[in-house]
């Protein structure tokens, strides 16, 4: 087994150094640069659209899950093992100059991930919980490429429901195990991964709109609970604070000599955690993108983007500072939720273990929801017969207690060279495509400037084929907000009107 697993890992390194990094980092350059810096000039409009109101049908019922809730599914995927133990790894492998390039990968990546939203939404199609799409459905419908869909689809589903929720099953069991000491691990590994697949099939079969409705609560709940736990922390050594920014900005540049570190190791490690954490370019959350209902396919473009900035900038730079500046020493520093467990325990002492039980299993369990919705998205791509469905849905459920009853290395490794062809698939998608999310965020502006809220119909966008829903504005924005659009465009007319009348006066 350890032969497998130094195999793996260095054939993940090989793929990320040579191939997946150049592409990640040339292609976000490229959407930033195109998109005139999307990621940043739009801020306010992410805020914005995410309190968006949820188009209704006829019935008066909502069309699908809301902005709100699609940004709460991709966050309960995005926040969970990779803020705190692949955190706690990269700085243990990296140093502290790892989690600059996190964040630097953040801001580039955001670009990405606009590019990947907006596409998923626009070529989503309608299942009877409201919509769904990703990857696989913009490969086919917008490249005519159904195989490298599947291929897709394939990937994500061994990467997410699989190795990452097994991965995030593991975590909770160890944290479990570190705080009651070794008397326990006969037994937990076992009674953990049985509560924690009983609990996962009482919310997946109740359909994507329940796993809407948990997530929606868990993730405000769990960002809370750890954010405020690191500001207690910080402020506590809030003497260090400055010391921490200056070995963050100055050893993003240099070689590492306590961890042994080069340069180029820091900025693979800040990258490769970067991703498994915010999966910005990953093709992971357009999946739970597509699943809104909105007026326009950049408003979840906007949205996505924004649960990246939560995931970096929020969620795992208040692991990274915990763990600077409660462990000054990181020469033998232990990997994983290990560093930052222990780092919070001597800040606080051992009480602090229960709350990061409590903060850990919410992290992890919205992740492994999160990671089911794509995989059975991903699964009706590929088929819709129901006896495959309940198929997958038993085998997640099982992936989540095998995790937590087996050693989590190999699945580390083998996941984040999945990962890597994952972002490879996804990433040459979406470049090929990138000029029709160019025209979308045109579109946007244009309207904008209007003073409307946009609303996007596929008329706007001749000759683009493959487009299965935004039929008509009736349809996009429902009987009540289509009355709202006519009084807005009606009252900028009169404003035209009103403007010009009196330059001819």
């Amino acid at each position: 087994m350890d032969a497998v697993n130094e195999w793996l890992l260095t054939w993940g390194d090989n793929l990320w150094t040579w191939i997946v990094l150049p592409v990640v980092i040339g292609l976000g350059i490229y959407f930033t640069a195109r998109s005139g810096v999307v990621q940043f000039r739009l801020i306010p409009e992410m805020f914005r659209t995410l309190t968006d109101k949820t188009p209704r049908d006829a019935s008066g019922e909502p069309q699908s899950v809301s902005a709100f809730q699609a940004f709460t599914i991709s966050a309960a995927s995005r926040v969970g093992v990779g803020n705190i133990a692949g955190v706690g790894t990269a700085i243990a492998v990296g140093g502290p100059g790892a989690v600059f390039w996190m964040w630097l990968m953040a801001f580039i990546g955001g670009a990405s991930s606009f590019i990947e939203s907006s596409l998923a939404q626009l070529y989503k199609t309608r299942d009877r919980d409201g919509f769904r799409g990703g990857p696989a459905y913009y490969m086919q419908r917008g490249l005519g490429a159904r195989w490298m869909g599947v291929l897709f689809a394939v990937i994500l589903i061994i990467c997410f429901p699989l190795a990452f929720s097994s991965l995030q099953a593991n975590t909770i069991q160890a944290t479990v195990a570190g705080s009651l000491g070794e008397e326990a691990l006969g037994w937990l590994p076992w009674v953990t991964g049985a509560v924690l697949a009983l609990l996962m099939a009482l919310v997946v079969f109740g359909g994507v709109r329940r796993i809407a409705s948990v997530t929606q609560t868990l993730v405000p709940l769990m960002a809370l609970l750890y954010l405020l736990l690191g500001l207690v922390i910080v402020a506590i050594h809030i003497d260090r604070l400055p010391e921490v920014f200056a070995l963050i900005f100055t050893q993003a540049f240099g070689p590492n000599e306590v961890v042994g570190a080069t340069l180029g190791y820091i900025i693979l490690t800040g990258v490769k955690r970067g991703m498994f954490s915010n999966e910005a370019g990953l093709g992971s959350a357009p999946n739970a993108g597509a699943s809104a209902a909105v007026t326009h396919p950049v408003k979840q473009g906007l949205v996505q983007t924004l649960g990246v900035y939560f995931d970096t900038f929020l969620v795992c730079s208040i692991t990274a500072f915990i763990v600077l500046v409660s462990v000054p020493d990181l020469a033998g520093a232990q990997r994983g939720i290990s560093l930052t467990q222990g780092a919070i325990v001597g800040a606080l002492g051992e009480w602090a273990n229960v709350l990061l039980i409590v903060i850990i299993f919410l992290l992890a369990f919205s992740s492994i929801l999160g990671n089911y919705y794509y995989g059975e998205s991903n699964i009706e791509f590929i088929t819709t017969n129901e006896g495959v469905r309940l198929a997958y849905r038993v085998v997640a459920i099982a992936a989540v207690f095998v995790g937590a009853v087996v050693s989590a290395d190999v699945v580390w490794n083998f996941a984040d060279g999945a990962m890597g062809f994952m972002a490879l698939v996804n990433l040459v998608a979406i470049a090929l495509l990138s000029g029709i999310a160019f025209k979308l965020l045109k579109d946007y502006t244009a309207q904008r400037r209007e003073g409307r809220d946009p609303v996007f119909t596929r008329d706007r966008l001749p000759g683009v084929r493959g487009i299965e829903v935004w039929e008509d504005e009736l349809t996009v924005t429902g009987p009540i907000d289509l009355a709202v659009q006519k009084r807005q465009a009606r009252k900028h007319r009169d404003h035209l009107h009103d403007g010009a009348a009196g330059s001819e006066r």
